[in-house]
């Protein structure tokens, strides 16, 4: 079982950046993929990006590219994303999770354990 723990959501302005952290513990060394996934009220959990544990292959959707970047520590078990020029349609909870397969990235089912979110509000 691997355990996620997600920090650094909290309320910024529009055009401002955040780093999120997901801490991972447990058996780690099963992880293959690590990715985020956002929810806003009202909407569907939808992926946002993702790297391979070993590899460090990065992937991200077409909203955030270039605004968002995905790294990842192994001393450390955490990845982070650094999101920067922030849109008031970033507004939302964001998910830590990993798989322990290479299934399809993009989808909520590919993955078997999740984090308990972090909230980020971005405001005008």
């Amino acid at each position: 079982q691997v355990h996620l723990v997600e920090s650094g959501g909290r309320s910024v302005q529009a055009g401002g950046s955040l780093r999120l952290a997901c801490a991972a513990s447990g058996r780690t060394r099963s992880m293959f993929r690590m990715a985020w996934f956002r929810q806003a009220p009202g909407k569907e959990r939808e992926f946002v990006s993702a790297v391979t544990w070993v590899g460090g292959t990065t992937k991200y959707a077409d909203s955030v590219k270039g605004r968002f970047t995905m790294s990842r520590d192994h001393d450390r078990s955490t990845v982070y994303l650094q999101m920067d020029s922030l849109q008031t349609e970033d507004t939302a909870v964001y998910y830590c999770a990993t798989s322990v397969a290479p299934h399809r990235l993009e989808i909520p089912v590919s993955y078997d354990y999740w984090g308990q979110g972090t909230q980020v509000t971005v405001s005008l």
